[in-house]
C-alpha cells in the first residue's frame, strides 16, 4: 500500500513549491505547526550535503480534536506530514496518507477519520 500522496512541480523552485503548498494547506484549513529543514541540519549535524528536503507538519484543528478524542494516544502519530524535496525535474511534493499511518490501530471510526483526511489531503496535492 502506497504511503504518501505524490505530485511533482516541475519548472518551479523549492520556495515556490513551499508557498503553493502553504497556500494549499490553508484553503483546506490546514496549519503548519512544525518545520524542518533536513538539508540544513544534516549539513549543521553530519556535515553532508542533500538536495533541498523539508517536512511541514501539517495539522487540521477539527480532525486532529475527532481523531484524540477516540483515540488519546493517536497525537504520536500527528501531525500529517508534507515533504517537499529537490528531485530530477522539480519539486515533488509527498503528503502522507492517514489510513496508511493509522493502519497499526485498531479502530473504526478512526479509520473513517483517517479516511476523510486523506481525501483532504489528496485535494490539498491536487491543489498545489
Amino acid at each position: 500500500m502506497p504511503y504518501t500522496i505524490d505530485r511533482l512541480l516541475t519548472g518551479a523552485t523549492m520556495a515556490e513549491a513551499e508557498e503553493r503548498t502553504r497556500a494549499a494547506l490553508a484553503a483546506a484549513s490546514f496549519g503548519v505547526l512544525t518545520e524542518i529543514d533536513v538539508a540544513q541540519t544534516m549539513k549543521k549535524k553530519l556535515d553532508r550535503d542533500m538536495p533541498a528536503y523539508r517536512i511541514l507538519g501539517a495539522c487540521n484543528p477539527k480532525m486532529a480534536w475527532e481523531a484524540v478524542q477516540m483515540e488519546p494516544r493517536v497525537g504520536a502519530m500527528l501531525p500529517c506530514n508534507v515533504i517537499l524535496r529537490e528531485v530530477a525535474g522539480g519539486i515533488e511534493v509527498s503528503a502522507i496518507d492517514p489510513v496508511a499511518s493509522m493502519q497499526g490501530i485498531e479502530n473504526a471510526e478512526l479509520s473513517a477519520v483517517a479516511g476523510q483526511v486523506r481525501d483532504m489531503l489528496k485535494a490539498v496535492v491536487a491543489a498545489i
